[in-house]
C-alpha cells in the first residue's frame, strides 16, 4: 500500500512528506512545495530535445501552432544522429529540416557534420544537460540523462512541438523503485551488466512508467560512463526514468562540462517506494540478452556455443572511451574471426580523437575491425551494419527486438564490450577470459 498522505498539520506548521529525487525534481519545476505519485503536473523544462527521425514532425507541427519562435534558443537542442552521415535521400531531407529550422531559430545547440555525436553521449560531454534538470526528448532513450542526477524522460514529436513553443510539458508523477546493489564487482563486470541482470528479473514491463532509481555502495563505485550506461537502459524494463542521485563523481565530471549553474537532489531519508530491492554484485556475471528481448538474459557462463556474424561495439549505450578502452585491451594483438565482422562505432567526434591519439584505432584496425564514424548507425537499422537474414550479432547496444538491426529472420545479442570483444576474437559469444588471461 502506497502512503499519498504527504502533508499534515501541527499546529499552524505545515510538515511536509519525505520525497524522492524523481519527485522532488519535478516538484521544483513544477512550482510546487510536493508532488505525489499519480499526480498530473505541468512543469518547465530545461531542455528540449530533438533528432533526424523525431524532430521533423516536431517542427511541422510546431509551425502548424503559429509559433514563430521556439520558448528559448538555448534550451531546444536538436542532434541530427540516427541517420547521419546521410544514407539517403530522405535521411538527407529529415537532417535538411533539422538544419533549416536551426539556422532560422538560432539555435545554439545544433549539432552537424563534424561536431555531430550520438545525443545522449553528446549532451552529457558538452555540459548540455546538468544535475537537477527537467530534460525531455523525444527519443525514448533521454533517461540516460538521469545518470547526472537529473530527470529526464523520452516523449513523443508533438509534445516536443508543444514543449519547443511553451517551455513547457506535463507528466504524471511516476512511483518510485528503489535498486540496491552492494557487493564487489566480478571480473569484466560494468553498469550494463547491471541492468541487464536487473531487466532479466524484473522483465521489460517491470517498471512501468516507474522511475528506477539506482543506489548502494556499488553504485557509488560506478565510472559516470557505466552510470550513464545503466539509465540509458531503464526504458527497457518500462520506466519512465532511471536515476542515480549525484555525488564526488557525478561533480567531478560536470565540474568541467556544465554550461549552467546546477543543483544536486538526493531522496529523503524515509522516502516512500512501491518497490525496494537489493543485489549482491558477487551473483552478477557479464550478462548476455539472447533474442528477441533485453530482459531473455543468461550469465555469461551459460550461454553455450552461439557462433556470431558480426559484433558491433558504440550506440548511446557503450560507445563512451571506458567501453573503447575496453575493447581495445582485450583485442590488442589478437585478429577477428575470420567468420566474424567487427564494426567500432565511438559515440562523438571528442571520443573519436581521444580514442584515435591514445593509439586504439591501431589495435582496432589491425585486429581487422571497421572503424565508423559517430552515429546511431546499425543500432536501430539504420546503416554502417545491417543485418542479412540469418546473421547473427552480438551488440554493446540497448534493444535487440525482432528486425531491430536489419533482416526480421535475423538476431541481435546483447552484451558489454569486454564480451563483445572477444566474441570478436573468438566468433562466437565468448567469456573475456577466453581471450585475456589477466584482468587490467
Amino acid at each position: 500500500m502506497i502512503n499519498t498522505n504527504y502533508r499534515f498539520e501541527v499546529g499552524r506548521k505545515r510538515i511536509y512528506m519525505p520525497m524522492t529525487i524523481t519527485e522532488k525534481i519535478l516538484a521544483k519545476h513544477a512550482g510546487l512545495k510536493e508532488v505525489k505519485p499519480g499526480q498530473l503536473i505541468n512543469a518547465k523544462v530545461d531542455i528540449a530535445l530533438g533528432n533526424d527521425i523525431t524532430a521533423p514532425i516536431a517542427i511541422k507541427e510546431f509551425k502548424a501552432s503559429g509559433a514563430k519562435k521556439v520558448f528559448n534558443k538555448n534550451k531546444v537542442v536538436l542532434v541530427p544522429d540516427h541517420f547521419t552521415p546521410n544514407k539517403d535521400i530522405k535521411s538527407a531531407e529529415q537532417c535538411k529540416v533539422l538544419r533549416n529550422f536551426a539556422h532560422e531559430q538560432k539555435l545554439k545547440h545544433y549539432f552537424d557534420g563534424g561536431d555531430v555525436g550520438v545525443e545522449h553521449a553528446l549532451l552529457p560531454e558538452k555540459g548540455i544537460v546538468v544535475p537537477g534538470d527537467l530534460v525531455i526528448g523525444a527519443d525514448s532513450h533521454t533517461c540516460t540523462y538521469g545518470a547526472l542526477g537529473a530527470f529526464a524522460t523520452g516523449v513523443g514529436s508533438t509534445d516536443l512541438a508543444a514543449a519547443m513553443v511553451t517551455g513547457e510539458a506535463w507528466f504524471k508523477v511516476p512511483e518510485s523503485m528503489k535498486f540496491i546493489f552492494k557487493g564487489k564487482f566480478n571480473k569484466w563486470v560494468e553498469g550494463k551488466d547491471l541492468i541487464l541482470y536487473l531487466i532479466g528479473e524484473i522483465g521489460v514491463d517491470g517498471a512501468l512508467y516507474r522511475a528506477m532509481e539506482f543506489c548502494g555502495s556499488a553504485i557509488e563505485r560506478l565510472s559516470m560512463d557505466s552510470r550513464l550506461s545503466m539509465c540509458n537502459m531503464a526504458i527497457e524494463a518500462g520506466a519512465k526514468n532511471g536515476i542515480i542521485a549525484p555525488d564526488k563523481t557525478t561533480k567531478t565530471y560536470v565540474d568541467k562540462r556544465a554550461e549552467r549553474p546546477y543543483k544536486f537532489y538526493s531522496s529523503d531519508e524515509n522516502a516512500i517506494y512501491c518497490d525496494v530491492r537489493e543485489y549482491d554484485c558477487a551473483d552478477i556475471e557479464p550478462q548476455v540478452a539472447f533474442p528477441h528481448l533485453p530482459e531473455n538474459t543468461k550469465n555469461i557462463s551459460d550461454v553455450g556455443n552461439v557462433p556470431i556474424d558480426q559484433v558491433v561495439v558504440g550506440s548511446c549505450t557503450n560507445g563512451r572511451m571506458e567501453d573503447l578502452r575496453v575493447a581495445a585491451k582485450i583485442m590488442k594483438g589478437k585478429k577477428i574471426a575470420s567468420s566474424t565482422r567487427m564494426i567500432i562505432i565511438p559515440a562523438t567526434p571528442l571520443i573519436y580523437k581521444q580514442a584515435m591519439d591514445e593509439g586504439l584505432f591501431d589495435i582496432y584496425l589491425k585486429a581487422g575491425a571497421i572503424i565508423s564514424p559517430p552515429t546511431c548507425g546499425p543500432c536501430l537499422g539504420g546503416h554502417m551494419g545491417i543485418l542479412a537474414e540469418g546473421e547473427r550479432a552480438l551488440a554493446t547496444t540497448n534493444r535487440n527486438f525482432v528486425g531491430r538491426m536489419g533482416h526480421p529472420k535475423s538476431e541481435v545479442y546483447l552484451a558489454n564490450p569486454a564480451v563483445a570483444a572477444a566474441t570478436a576474437v573468438k566468433g562466437r559469444i565468448a567469456h573475456p577470459d577466453e581471450v585475456i588471461k589477466k584482468h587490467f
